[in-house]
């Protein structure tokens, strides 16, 4: 008989799942109490979350919120963490990553994105990949360079002239 706190986590993580863009399962077996405390606030000034959850809580959700998702049991055995990252933003996994290669837990058992299983080393091909706002800047750096160049070329005609005549007039 399933008690009530239960059927709370189970409907907790099923609503977590829904609103997840992305989640990644770790097994954080070997991380002590400050790595994990720490861990979980570089993850939540990014805008994720880390959470350790029970495997067959977590199985029932992913049942409920992920109907047409069916992984392997085996990847649920273990202590499992839950890396949530609800933005479309990779800031959150490049974080877990930065602190993998750092202390080299947790490790990756695997990935959702868009609704697909990946893989912890698709996941890492992913890390390397520029943020949403990184893209952005280069996007806007890019649309501000062609006017810029034509005003520094219609302009270099004008800064010649002028040059050439403070040459002159500086030789008189």
């Amino acid at each position: 008989m399933p008690t009530s706190k239960k059927i709370f986590t189970v409907q907790n993580l099923t609503e977590k799942l829904k609103q997840a863009k992305s989640l990644v399962l770790t097994n954080y077996q070997g991380l002590n109490v400050s790595q994990m405390a720490e861990l979980r606030q570089k993850i939540k000034k990014t805008g994720g979350e880390f959470e350790v959850v029970k495997n067959s809580l977590l199985n029932l959700a992913i049942k409920e919120g992920l109907p047409k998702t069916a992984i392997e049991a085996s990847l649920l055995q273990g202590p499992t963490a839950v890396l949530w990252i609800y933005e479309e933003n990779t800031t959150p996994l490049k974080t877990l990553d930065d602190f993998i290669k750092k202390t080299e837990l947790p490790k990756i058992k695997l990935g959702f994105w868009d609704g697909e299983i990946i893989s912890g080393e698709r996941l890492k091909e992913l890390t390397h990949l520029p943020s949403l706002q990184e893209l952005r800047a280069k996007f806007v750096g890019t649309l501000q360079s062609p006017p810029y160049r034509l005003a520094n070329a219609l302009n270099w005609n004008l800064r010649k002239l002028i040059l050439v005549l403070k040459a002159k007039g500086g030789e008189s």
